[in-house]
């Protein structure tokens, strides 16, 4: 980063001042107080000249960071004092702009204005009362991404029905968890999911309801469902409202609290049975808002997003900033690598969402003249790769990234404000008050957090890894957790005395990827396929393992806990070991052995994880 002259420091000290002096008399005061006593610190911090180096390198980019926050923040207590929810602030943008595309549907060229999607969730929101659900009552979502999903759980929140999106490439026992757990009263399903539906049917409860939207093919499972038809009872709803202008009525409803359940997500499953993350309004507009503040997003700007909306990338970051700042989406049903940039020239989008593998996958494409013919200046996303960044930036011509880092239910999420390759954000050095998120040592191989004597984490050196956490403080919107439906998957993401005594914090963990399974095979030659087959019935592709490794016997401790320490830093490369190691091949759809040919391969990325 450059140097930063004299004056231009204390520009943006005064700025950042100024809103918070603005702010303080409308915020809660603890925070401020932290916040001014913080600053006090930094008057004598920078006292030595390393201090200082390191002040004047990082001072405008935690300003700027501090400036979104308390931005954030004013809005979230604007909101919280009005009694302002999703569905009422998106009620405020439509009033705004109501012929402005919201939801363009890039399977079909449909294009909804705000006004019509206003509508569709108008609908909604009079079929939910109709069917007799009330606030509080869940309802579960299970269809690929379309603007009906938008409509479906905006229209669903304007009455207090709670959605759960089910991820729709789970199946069998993963699917059947998830919709057991979500507690719904009625299951919404698309015609392209009536199979997998169908195959868990049977272990649902009896008054669970069902109704579907899309073409009908499989009338005999759907018979066997006895599903109700959710497109004919919408469209009789919506036509009689044309006529009575019965939505406005709907104004009157809505009395949550920003505090009350939105939605909820659940996480992917990798290292165990999803679980469902509960998402508050305020959480919703504290997400989408960091992402339009922190970037400079547009009110103009229009967005391409292929990534799913049962996950948070896609339906907050993703449609929050339709719903809740007046931009334009583009929905794909599924990502498309070949037709990317076709897309982005045919809908003039300014903005992409991604994650990390889609910009390789990207490169990886033949060059097309569309790449460089697009209007696209800003892609948001998280894990993009240092060695991938420079090149996705220079071969699309990318103006800017805005990487980020966070999961849909945590309180420690980082933004990298200032564009610096490879890092997913930072830790402020000069003002560690205001934001308490910090990495703190952990054991490698249990990844239980290390105490110093008085029985307080240790915070990491610079370059060093650890685990991040994030203080709890259930009064700040920016700071609470608000869990699990599962209280006792809650309480194993909170740790106590962390910073001081007496304190909690939110632990991150590590979702992570499904990587490499480890089987204890003492029999002959084990049958591969008929294994992938099982995995592919069991398991979406994300968590089916890309590596395999056939072991006489299985590590454990002396209190039999799997010791995977050893697997992990020998990984999958087969001069390390006597052990068979199998990789698994995307495009033959077969496991093959690892050779040292292979493996170079793959280190060098000429095979495609």
């Amino acid at each position: 980063m450059r140097w930063l002259s004299f004056l231009q420091i204390m520009n943006l000290c005064v700025q950042s001042l100024v809103v918070v002096v603005a702010a303080a008399g409308l915020l809660s005061l603890p925070w401020f107080c932290s916040l001014f006593t913080g600053l006090g610190v930094l008057v004598v911090w920078i006292g030595s000249w390393k201090n200082l180096h390191i002040a004047l390198h990082t001072i405008r980019r935690d300003l700027s960071c501090l400036l979104v926050i308390v931005r954030v923040k004013l809005s979230i207590h604007s909101h919280h004092r009005r009694r302002q929810t999703v569905p009422s602030l998106f009620a405020r943008t439509a009033k705004l702009h109501p012929n402005k595309p919201a939801l363009i549907y890039e399977t079909t060229g449909e294009v909804w204005s705000f006004r019509e999607l206003q509508e569709r969730c108008h609908a909604v929101a009079h079929w939910a009362l109709a069917q007799g659900w009330a606030e509080g009552d869940i309802v579960a979502l299970l269809m690929e991404s379309r603007p009906l999903v938008v409509a479906l759980w905006l229209g669903l929140a304007t009455v207090g029905v709670e959605a759960a999106f089910i991820n729709h490439n789970l199946r069998r026992d993963p699917l059947l968890h998830c919709i057991s757990t979500s507690r719904a009263r009625a299951i919404v399903f698309g015609a392209e999911m009536t199979e997998a539906l169908s195959e868990v049917s049977g272990s649902l409860q009896l008054c669970t309801a069902f109704f579907i939207s899309g073409e009908e093919k499989q009338a005999q499972k759907l018979c066997r469902l006895k599903a109700q038809n959710l497109d004919m009872e919408t469209v009789s709803i919506l036509e009689e409202l044309m006529k009575v202008q019965k939505q406005k009525r709907l104004s009157g409803l809505m009395f949550f609290s920003d505090a009350d359940r939105l939605f909820y997500i659940y996480t992917s499953g990798t290292t165990g049975m999803p679980k469902a993350a509960i998402v508050v309004h305020s959480r919703y507009f504290r997400i989408a808002a960091f992402g339009f503040h922190a970037f400079g997003l547009q009110h103009n700007d229009i967005v391409y997003n292929f990534l799913p909306l049962y996950h948070s990338a896609g339906t907050i970051m993703g449609v929050g900033q339709c719903l809740l700042f007046g931009l334009t989406v583009v929905i794909r049903r599924k990502f498309s690598a070949s037709r990317f940039w076709d897309d982005c020239v045919k809908y003039n989008c300014t903005v992409i969402q991604y994650i990390g593998e889609i910009c390789r996958y990207l490169l990886a494409q033949p060059v097309s003249c569309s790449e460089t013919r697009h209007r696209v200046r800003l892609a948001v996303g998280n894990g993009l790769r240092a060695s991938v960044w420079e090149k996705f930036v220079q071969r699309f011509k990318i103006k800017r990234v805005g990487e980020f880092y966070g999961a849909t239910e945590c309180n420690c999420s980082l933004i990298n404000i200032d564009g610096k390759v490879g890092a997913c954000g930072f830790s402020s050095r000069i003002l560690p008050t205001f934001y308490p998120v910090r990495l703190v040592r952990v054991q490698e191989d249990q990844k239980e957090l290390v105490r110093d004597s008085q029985g307080l984490c240790i915070p990491c050196l610079p370059g060093e890894p650890g685990m991040l956490v994030g203080r709890i403080n259930p009064s700040d919107p920016l700071r609470r957790f608000d869990g699990y439906c599962d209280p006792a998957a809650t309480n194993q993401k909170i740790a106590y005395n962390v910073f001081e005594k007496g304190d909690a914090v939110y632990v991150s963990g590590v979702e992570g990827s499904a990587g490499m399974a480890a089987l204890a095979h003492t029999g002959g030659q084990m049958d591969l396929d008929a294994f992938l087959s099982a995995v592919r019935q069991a398991l979406p592709s994300y968590a089916r393992p890309v590596f395999l490794r056939l072991m006489p016997s299985v590590d454990t401790t002396g209190t039999f806990k799997i010791q995977k320490m050893r697997l992990q830093k020998e990984g999958y490369k087969p001069n390390t070991t006597s052990d068979r190691i199998y990789f698994l091949n995307s495009r033959a759809e077969s496991y093959e052995l690892v050779t040292e040919e292979l493996c170079k391969a793959i280190d060098e990325g000429k095979v495609s994880l």
